[in-house]
């Protein structure tokens, strides 16, 4: 199975910028797309950002030109580079990662990460 490990949340003034990091450890051969999504307190957790493989990249209209995602797929890590954060950002960002194998030819399903806690205050 994956295990996915995030770091690089905290405490940000307006308009100030972070870089969340999520490491995926495990037997892995492939994931499919990795992204990032978010719950701030009350609401639902919500798409922030994923990538494919292929390099194939979705946002969600909210963080569209604020916020970028990539990924290094040789050490199975996605970033998400956040600028000009605002409060609305404050939230718990979480890893998740959807499909890939395994180098036993396992196929993976869809894990998350434990989260890392974003907070946007002057």
């Amino acid at each position: 199975q994956v295990q996915l490990v995030e770091s690089g949340g905290g405490l940000v003034h307006p308009g100030g910028s972070l870089r969340l990091s999520c490491a995926a450890s495990g037997r892995i051969l492939s994931i499919d797309i990795m992204g990032w999504y978010r719950q701030a307190p009350g609401k639902q957790r919500d798409l922030v950002a994923t990538m494919t493989s292929g390099g194939s990249t979705n946002y969600a209209d909210s963080v569209k030109g604020r916020f970028t995602i990539s990924r290094d797929s040789t050490k199975h890590t996605v970033y998400l580079q956040m600028n000009s954060l605002k409060p609305d950002d404050t939230a718990v960002y979480y890893c998740n990662t959807k499909g890939g194998r395994s180098l036993s030819g396992l196929r993976y399903l869809e894990v998350w990460g434990q989260g890392t806690l974003v907070t946007v205050s002057s």
